[in-house]
């Protein structure tokens, strides 16, 4: 199982991030401070590390530097909500891997960090999910149910993933909420609903089984 170090301050994103790549079989550790992060990139052993910028202690530029001095071939993946050029530039100059700007789709973050992973075969195993005859890939946002592929949206690709991912198990409004959308919106919205009608538009109405008062359940063709 492969190692991934998130370096988050803020506990809702680090939570939201730890969860969704669990989700997809990684062994997830964390770390909420520069220096704490520093010293568990130097000691672990990582097959990546998803890198925020700005952290106390220790900004993620300094921990960037002082990790890869260390080891040169380690990839990090920076996450910031720095999204100006010279930040990009900065840290790839300095040896990141990838740059990804806050707010972010799950489902792109997923498809980066199973890109970079050094694990042999990781990336064709991890960006293209399969359930039946249904395929979707993760770094295309396409879909395939039988009858060509789709262009999805990035929340629709991760509305699908998560389901794609439990095939054949019901699957909740709340854990939809939680792993595509994060903590902050209302149990009570219908965002879920309005997703999962945009999928059974693009790939056929009998995909997505609604279980009443449960949630949703793919129904692979």
């Amino acid at each position: 199982m492969a190692r991934v170090l998130v370096v988050e301050d803020e506990p809702r994103i680090a939570s939201f991030v730890s969860r969704a790549l669990s989700a997809d079989g990684l062994a997830v550790d964390e770390a909420h401070d520069g220096v704490r992060a520093l010293d568990m990139a130097r000691t672990g052993a990582y097959e990546l590390i998803v890198l925020d910028l700005l952290l106390p202690g220790m900004d993620g530029e300094s921990v960037l530097k002082g990790v890869l001095e260390s080891r040169p071939d380690q990839p990090v993946l920076v996450l910031s909500a720095l999204s100006d050029v010279e930040s990009r530039v900065r840290c790839l100059e300095l040896g990141a891997a990838d740059f990804l700007t806050k707010p972010f789709a799950i489902v792109e973050l997923l498809a980066r960090v199973h890109a970079r992973l050094r694990a042999p075969g990781s990336e064709g195993a991890r960006t293209v999910l399969r359930a039946g005859r249904l395929s979707l890939d993760l770094v295309r946002r396409e879909a395939d149910a039988g009858g060509g592929s789709v262009a999805l949206s990035a929340r629709e690709a991760s509305v699908l993933a998560a389901l794609v991912r439990r095939p054949g198990q019901v699957v909740s409004r709340q854990l939809l909420l939680s792993e595509v959308w994060g903590y902050s919106f209302d149990p009570g919205t219908n965002v879920a609903d309005v997703y999962v009608g945009r999928l059974r538009s693009k790939l056929g109405p009998d995909l997505i089984e609604t279980v009443r008062h449960a949630g949703y359940r793919l129904l692979p063709p």
